[in-house]
């Protein structure tokens, strides 16, 4: 079982989808081609690719009071974070110079 349904615990809610013969069968092709049943291939895919849909938005909806609170965060004075500013000035790694 992949890493998505691993980790959704019980399954206690249906989706019903109605399909054509070709992508039903398409799918049972690549159930069995990954060894997984029907139901944890496309119920894999579907929340794969919902998760993508979603962190790719680019506007978010807010109410009132969680833009204040944002508005709050952004206004505040900058925190000294010294450790992240000696990790910022250290030498890269991945420059050539310090390989």
């Amino acid at each position: 079982m992949g890493r998505e349904t691993s980790q959704r615990g019980v399954r206690d809610r249906r989706i019903n989808i109605r399909s054509s013969a070709r992508q039903e069968r398409l799918l049972r092709q690549a159930a069995a081609a990954t060894d997984k049943t029907v139901t944890d291939f496309v119920l894999d895919s579907a929340v794969l690719e919902a998760e993508r849909v979603l962190v790719d938005q680019r506007f978010f909806s807010v109410d009132e009071q969680q833009w204040r609170a944002f508005h709050e965060l952004l206004d505040a004075p900058r925190r000294d974070l010294p450790k992240l500013k000696v990790l910022l000035e250290a030498p890269s790694p991945f420059d050539d110079e310090n390989a």
